[in-house]
């Protein structure tokens, strides 16, 4: 079960929670704590407001999420929530993954890169602030959702389920769409079903 993680200096010196590694030197956290601090000094003198988000430290405007400071498994980063929109002329930023509509990255992995990109950054997150002020939003483009073959014979075997499933909303299905497919192995995406089963069954979404 993850643990509630309360604040920013908790998450850099004990770990996300998210995972059995927490408060051990496993955790992906520590491979990355300079470069943390670095990219949260930075953050912090953009006049970005810092709170605990998804066990992440999430960074905000008059109470607008603006980006996300996370370790990972072979990068730290900053990920704009509306990164999509920033002008990145330089091509900088990555995507996250190929569901990744809005997001996007800067990806570290030592304190040179930082520093050598200190103004850059300073300057996607002016970029980024004015983006979230005015407004806009990103519509993601709507695509058929499709459900994986362990989903579909837990159906069958669930009449239940799957009306249970079928009544959350269109946003909740995908969200577990999304992460029941993105497991490569098939014991893995049924155990995935498996720990959400009762969430589903309780209309509740992936992060409720």
């Amino acid at each position: 079960m993850a643990s509630k993680i309360i604040s920013i200096d908790q998450y850099l010196t004990e770990g996300c929670g998210r995972c059995k590694y927490f408060q051990t030197a496993q955790c992906k956290v520590h491979r990355w704590t300079d470069e943390l601090q670095f990219l949260r000094a930075i953050v912090l003198k953009a006049g970005l407001g810092e709170e605990i988000k998804w066990s992440m430290p999430c960074y905000t405007m008059n109470e607008k999420n603006i980006l996300i400071v996370a370790a990972w498994k072979d990068y730290c980063s900053i990920s704009f929530f509306k990164g999509a929109l920033l002008k990145d002329t330089k091509q900088l930023l990555a995507t996250p993954g190929e569901n990744s509509n809005a997001m996007r990255q800067f990806r570290f992995t030592d304190t040179k890169q930082i520093i050598k990109t200190e103004k850059l950054i300073l300057q996607y997150i002016k970029e980024a602030v004015v983006i979230e002020q005015s407004g806009v939003k990103i519509t993601a483009p709507k695509k058929e959702l499709v459900i994986i073959p362990e989903l579909k014979e837990e159906f069958v075997n669930n009449p239940q389920f799957k009306n249970a499933f079928y009544e959350l909303t269109a946003g909740r299905q995908r969200g577990y769409l999304i992460y029941f497919s993105t497991a490569k192995q098939s014991n893995t995406r049924l155990s995935r079903i498996k720990k959400y089963y009762d969430k589903i069954i309780n209309g509740k979404g992936l992060d409720d």
